[in-house]
């Protein structure tokens, strides 16, 4: 970011050892390099993420694709083209038909896929929790003198705060629910309303829709030469209305709930995620106990700050950037005054992030991750995966507003051998990251590859190669000693440094623009 003068600071730790698939449940077939992030400017998150790495909290992992059982490959949407599809629709209907009048059918789903990178996405071998890493703070750090002509200071990593938010006590989610879904008994009726328009078959209005576009396709100004004598029915409205006109959609002022989207900033000094933090807490550990059968000590307080709110990310503000900055956010959803479900972003330069999405069992029939993901959230105002997401490519529209150039919304990893997980590809237009060139490969034409293959280069140029391949590792920034310098010169201080091959292997997967900026940590 322009006048950003933080640094990136890791730690490299390879990874050769397979472990545990929480797609394929293969307990030693998952291969991933991974990193240890002190802190990251969104800048440099946003270029790893582009070469197929990902964080679960302050841990950055990258699969190594031809290895891993499940390759798993980055996939974006283009969001200001996006479009809701016919089940997209059905889920913000029920949504409103939920507020607005108390409707919930327990049981029945409309579910493409499991909820959001909640299939155990948190890739890293689950050995690094007990990892003792070798660098905790950073004073005074230099450049290297003989290097560099000047002395850029990086300030010190920010403890991480003892959460003190006061827990909110709330009903239990069933008693909103209760007397809402009951019917009363029907009243006689008195036949049909003869000022209505009577009542027509499917197949006829199907038909009648097909005429009508038939003749707008062969009127050369696009408007039909012929008037309908009927009125547009209510499915051929719904058919033109856009993802926007389907979530500010009125609801009557005696709306049986009421749903508050807030968005807040992942920072335990913001009183607003304080004041929600133990509320949110006990929500991640409900969700993850009751959806994936963890054991409560796999869901604590301690583990929840570790993966949802430990972000390496730190906060930025641009002039041309979005209002709220960029950054980790939590999507809090407010129904009736309480939290129901949250979906963890990041807010980068050109894309909005998905992380992570828990929400109370209750509502698991409301598919609140893709309703959230295409519904934007309100800072004032009136919650499982695929609602979600709609919310969230409503969010990222809403942003580029703000920011032209923050145009996409990254799903996490798409991963096709994984059937439950390929719903991610229904959020089109979409791209899959080529894992052997980084660049972004319309999912059309790669679903036909993974169909033959787990594994597959996307890309079908066979002279295109990686743009940002390693062209020279002495370039390569390291933080030895406190002093950054490049690791040409941290070779010379060590009189031969034995570490080449490692600090060639990570160099090669953040490519030659990341090495030069994020430093790498070395004893």
């Amino acid at each position: 970011m322009a006048g950003n003068k933080s640094y990136t600071i890791v730690e490299y730790f390879g990874g050769e050892d397979g472990y545990r698939c929480g797609y394929c449940k293969s307990q030693t077939g998952n291969f991933s390099r991974g990193m240890w992030s002190h802190t990251m400017t969104v800048q440099d998150y946003q270029d790893l993420i582009d070469r197929g790495w990902r964080r679960s909290g302050k841990y950055v992992y990258k699969p190594i694709m031809q290895k891993t059982c499940c390759p798993q490959y980055t996939i974006r949407c283009h969001a200001l083209k996006f479009q809701p599809s016919k089940s997209h629709k059905k889920i913000l209907k029920k949504m409103n038909r939920f507020i607005s009048k108390g409707e919930l059918q327990k049981g029945q789903e409309d579910c493409a896929g499991e909820p959001m990178d909640s299939v155990c996405e948190e890739a890293g071998p689950q050995e690094l929790r007990k990892v003792h890493l070798k660098y905790t703070a950073l004073t005074g750090i230099q450049k290297d003198a003989t290097e560099f002509p000047s002395t850029t200071e990086v300030q010190k990593e920010a403890a991480d705060a003892t959460p003190t938010g006061s827990q909110t006590s709330q009903n239990d989610p069933v008693s909103v629910l209760a007397g809402t879904t009951t019917s009363a008994a029907p009243k006689p009726g008195n036949g049909a309303d003869p000022s209505r328009p009577p009542c027509r078959k499917a197949k006829e209005l199907r038909k009648e829709r097909r005429l009508q576009k038939e003749q707008m396709r062969q009127n050369g100004d696009g408007v039909s030469s012929t008037v309908s004598p009927t009125q547009p029915t209510p499915s051929q409205n719904n058919q033109s209305k856009t993802l926007e006109e389907f979530i500010s959609e009125s609801l009557p002022e005696n709306s049986a709930h009421c749903l508050e989207v807030r968005l807040v900033p992942v920072n335990f000094e913001d009183p607003q995620f304080m004041a929600s933090y133990q509320q949110s807490s006990a929500l991640y550990a409900q969700y993850q106990m009751a959806i994936h059968g963890d054991d409560p000590s796999e869901c604590s307080e301690s583990e929840f700050k570790r993966f949802l709110c430990d972000s390496p990310l730190e906060a930025e503000y641009a002039p041309d950037g979005p209002e709220v900055g960029y950054g980790s956010f939590h999507q809090q959803y407010w129904l009736d005054g309480r939290i129901v479900a949250v979906g963890v972003i990041d807010i980068l330069p050109t894309c909005v992030s998905s992380v992570y999405l828990y929400y109370h069992p209750d509502f698991n029939s409301l598919s609140l991750g893709s309703y959230s993901a295409l519904r934007p959230p309100r800072t004032e105002g009136r919650g499982e995966e695929k609602r979600r997401i709609m919310r969230e490519i409503a969010f990222t529209k809403q942003l580029q507003k703000q920011s032209p150039k923050l145009s996409y919304y990254y799903l996490g990893f798409y991963i096709h051998s994984c059937p439950k997980m390929r719903y991610k590809g229904q959020y089109r237009p979409s791209d899959l990251l080529c894992p052997e060139t980084y660049v972004w490969v319309s999912i059309e034409r790669c679903i036909p590859l993974l169909d033959n293959s787990r594994y597959a280069r996307l890309n079908q140029d066979p002279d295109l190669g990686d743009a940002r391949a390693v062209r020279d590792l002495g370039r390569a920034l390291v933080l030895y000693r406190r002093t950054v310098m490049p690791y040409a010169a941290y070779s010379r201080k060590r009189k031969g440094s034995s570490d080449e091959m490692e600090v060639q292997q990570y160099a090669s997967l953040v490519g030659q623009d990341c090495a030069e900026r994020i430093l790498l940590y070395r004893s």
